[in-house]
């Protein structure tokens, strides 16, 4: 080959590079959602993965840049590569309650199966679609891998709603009053265990969602980034089901208490059903909000946030749980009674407000007050179990804005620190979410709205 040629060759490549780096949304993908449904198998010691169907929704509802980043690791990755060139194009974090059940003590003598659903935007050509789910040392033990293309006759199409829903708030609209869907987060509340006579309760309560949410930092500032809708999901009987009861309900989702023989653990398991519900109505984050005055909830990375609609202390708990799906946080209280460990010491957790000082520095380093012990001593608080006046709760919640490495989180009183003495992430009794738990819902946010 001649000089003149491998120049004129390596300007091509170098060019062609800079091409790909900038190429935009329109020109990988189409304004649609492709949903792909999973089901995950294994016990404790084995994951395995299983495609199930492709379905093409409605508009892409998603964001449209920084498509190949993540925000943060999760507990699993879906990626979408070019299958002609291998070029990442599409990168997708998450956790699941099929990985929480591995820790249970039941995955050592059951092998079970769950469902997941992930909503990734449309592409224009044939993709490679890798799935990994990792344990608690960040180790990918779950894998499949397999090619989709988009004019396969058997992605099923469902662009046009199945349910009743109504924005119960527009963070920013079109010229024609239309919700902006690229330029907002899309959150939408789906009705679970309320009858058709009780939809107008529904939307009382959605809209008592919308103001417990938004009465809360980062996310009051942060309003106008966010679209919320209410979809008028029907359910067969009146509120969810109660096994410790003996109490079974057709209800919309499935929704159900004493999951995992936790009885305030309240969640469903009928991911592929839930989407379903969802079809058509562009949406990137779901609570699902329960019908019930019964304390319990729950939150799962990039899935779904769970709650009850009537308990005494609904607003906390929703707020903390949407904490978990939304901004992935970690719980920060400690038990000591879980059957497996979950963040070993050997290992830095995800989690943007738990760690094991493995890798420190890339947490809330940079957020300690010069001289600041670490662990950081506890400081005398009120206790949060017998508050008798306003200044006591105001000391317990000033105790939330003290930035400091206090042991004890994410189930273990050793070997995990957190960023604050109390928290929203940590008791109920605690009003504010503290300073690193905010900024890393502001991050995320910015992540998914910044274009």
């Amino acid at each position: 080959m001649s000089m003149k040629r491998t120049i004129l060759t390596t300007v091509a490549a170098w060019c062609l590079t800079l091409s790909a780096g900038a190429q935009t949304f329109a020109e990988d993908f189409a304004d649609s959602t492709l949903r792909l449904d999973y089901i995950l198998a294994g016990n404790s010691q084995e994951q395995h993965i299983y495609f199930s169907e492709a379905k093409q929704t409605s508009r892409w509802a998603g964001r449209k840049s920084r498509l190949a980043e993540v925000s943060l690791r999760g507990n699993g990755q879906i990626t979408l590569s070019d299958h002609a060139t291998g070029r990442p194009l599409f990168v997708h974090t998450f956790s699941t309650l099929f990985q929480e059940w591995q820790a249970e003590e039941e995955a050592t003598r059951l092998e079970r199966a769950f469902q997941t659903s992930f909503n990734v935007p449309m592409p224009k050509r044939p993709v490679d679609v890798r799935v990994t789910l990792t344990d608690f040392h960040d180790k990918v033990v779950g894998l499949l891998e397999h090619t989709l293309d988009p004019a396969d006759i058997l992605i099923r199409q469902a662009t046009e709603p199945q349910e009743p829903f109504q924005y119960v708030w527009k963070g920013q609209t079109l010229a024609d009053g239309s919700p902006d869907i690229t330029a907002c987060i899309d959150l939408v509340i789906v009705a679970e265990g309320y009858t058709h006579s009780e939809m107008d309760k529904f939307h009382t309560d959605c809209q008592r969602v919308v103001d417990a949410l938004f009465a809360h930092e980062p996310f009051t500032s942060m309003k106008s980034r966010f679209n919320v809708v209410a979809v008028d999901a029907e359910s067969a009987g009146s509120g969810p089901s109660l096994p410790h009861q003996k109490r079974w309900r057709r209800t919309a989702v499935g929704t159900h208490y004493d999951t995992f023989y936790t009885e305030r653990y309240l969640m469903t398991d009928r991911m592929h059903r839930l989407y379903d519900l969802l079809d058509g109505i562009p949406f990137e984050h779901i609570i699902v909000l329960v019908n019930s005055d019964t304390y319990g909830g729950g939150g799962i990375y990039n899935q779904l946030t769970v709650s009850t609609s009537d308990h005494p202390t609904f607003r906390q708990v929703l707020v903390h749980e949407f904490g978990h799906a939304y901004g992935g946080l970690g719980d920060e209280y400690f038990y000591d009674d879980g059957y497996e460990t979950m963040y070993p010491t050997d290992t830095e957790p995800w989690e943007p407000n738990l760690t094991t000082l493995v890798d420190f520095q890339s947490k809330w380093a940079d957020m300690l007050p010069e001289g600041t012990a670490i662990p950081t001593p506890p400081a005398k608080v009120p206790d949060f179990r017998n508050l008798t006046s306003d200044e006591e709760r105001r000391q317990l919640n000033a105790a939330t804005q003290r930035v400091g490495v206090f042991e004890g989180g994410g189930y273990q009183s050793k070997g995990v620190y957190r960023p604050a003495q109390e928290c929203r992430m940590k008791i109920n009794e605690v009003e504010h979410f503290c300073p690193v738990c905010k900024r890393a819902l502001v991050r995320i946010t910015d992540f998914y709205t910044s274009q």
